[in-house]
């Protein structure tokens, strides 16, 4: 089974799936699947496809009223990316900092 990192990389990694979640965030409510496929250039099947991704990696949640299934953005997940990136970018920092200070002492 994927782990959680995975599954939100793989969610992101798709334009597509980026766009959709992006529209259901700027949303100031719910979307219908049907709403949601109106607004690319896709089949239905494709959109629900890259909704069942996103939901996945619960990036998104379904509520089901009758017939009709709407969908809500969850961005909460993201933080994991952003931990993550975090992680490499003072690892990154660190090692520019080291590599300044080396610099510097072989000018002095």
């Amino acid at each position: 089974m994927q782990d959680k990192i995975t599954r939100l990389f793989k969610a992101i990694a798709d334009p597509t799936r980026r766009d959709i979640f992006h529209a259901l965030v700027i949303a100031t409510s719910a979307l219908s699947i049907t709403q949601i496929s109106n607004q690319f250039d896709i089949t239905r099947q494709g959109v629900t496809k890259h909704i069942k991704t996103l939901e996945e990696a619960g990036l998104v949640y379904i509520n089901t009223q009758g017939r009709e299934r709407f969908c809500n953005a969850n961005a909460k997940p993201l933080k994991e990316v952003n931990k993550w990136i975090k992680f490499y970018e003072q690892f990154w920092d660190d090692k520019l900092q080291n590599l300044e200070d080396f610099l510097n002492t072989k000018n002095s």
